[in-house]
């Protein structure tokens, strides 16, 4: 019986330790691998590339956000949303990012156990979940509200710890 359980733990090892990396970085975000439906290129939008799409993205952020009831996440300022990277950001938020409690709470809990640095798309996407989080925390009542919450420091548990991640390392 014992060599059965070493048997299947020596094949969950051998499985995990060949896994690619970009399927772990699938299991992140997996909306981020899917196929684009108007071409045959994956859907994987990133939207800081440089430090001025660093300060466009805050201006997004700024700008005030538009959530409908279908929670479709969009820029209310038009000059704003008429720009290229405007779309990757809608990309991005209405496509990428998970949008029920349920999908969050996954991503916090695969974010609580990441053996490394975040790639800057998942920060980025991270980031961008805590955001529609706290929106979301801020226009329900009650225990949703709580739950909303809960997941937003998460979500900010798992960001401070990527941050932290090099010097953690260093003082084992």
């Amino acid at each position: 019986m014992h060599w059965k359980t070493l048997l299947l733990l020596l094949f969950y090892y051998s499985v995990h330790a060949t896994m690619t990396y970009k399927w772990s970085r699938a299991m992140l975000f997996p909306a981020a691998q899917r196929l684009k439906r108007s071409s045959a290129t994956f859907l994987n939008p990133v939207l800081q590339n440089s430090l001025e799409d660093v300060v466009l993205l805050y201006e997004f952020l700024l700008a005030e956000l538009d959530i409908d009831k279908s929670q479709r996440i969009s820029i209310k300022d038009e000059e704003l949303a008429s720009l290229r990277k405007a779309a990757e950001f809608d990309a991005i938020c209405n496509e990428v990012i998970p949008k029920s409690i349920t999908e969050i709470r996954r991503l916090s809990s695969r974010l609580s156990a990441y053996p490394r640095v975040l790639k800057k798309e998942d920060f980025e996407r991270t980031v961008l979940t805590m955001v529609y989080t706290a929106y979301r925390a801020a226009q329900s009542k009650g225990h949703q509200k709580d739950t909303w919450a809960e997941s937003f420091v998460n979500l900010y548990k798992a960001l401070e710890h990527d941050l932290m991640f090099p010097y953690n390392n260093e003082s084992s």
